[in-house]
């Protein structure tokens, strides 16, 4: 378990590093994404964004683990 939760912390360090370039690919500014704003308030929901995530991560641990 300590390996696995130390493998996906490199990883996230590995995506934060990465982020210009993988803002490119169009993550977070997809339709459907909520995005509220007044003023200087703005409310960001990137719920489209979030369930492609998921649904990638998703298929490929269950090909990892197939």
């Amino acid at each position: 378990m300590a390996r696995w939760l130390v493998s996906v912390g490199l990883l996230l360090v590995a995506l934060g590093l990465a982020w210009p370039w993988v803002s490119r690919l169009g993550l977070g500014r997809l339709p459907g994404d909520i995005i509220l704003g007044h003023g200087h308030f703005r409310f960001y929901f990137p719920i489209v964004t979030c369930l492609v995530v998921s649904i990638v991560l998703s298929l490929l641990l269950w090909l990892i683990n197939r």
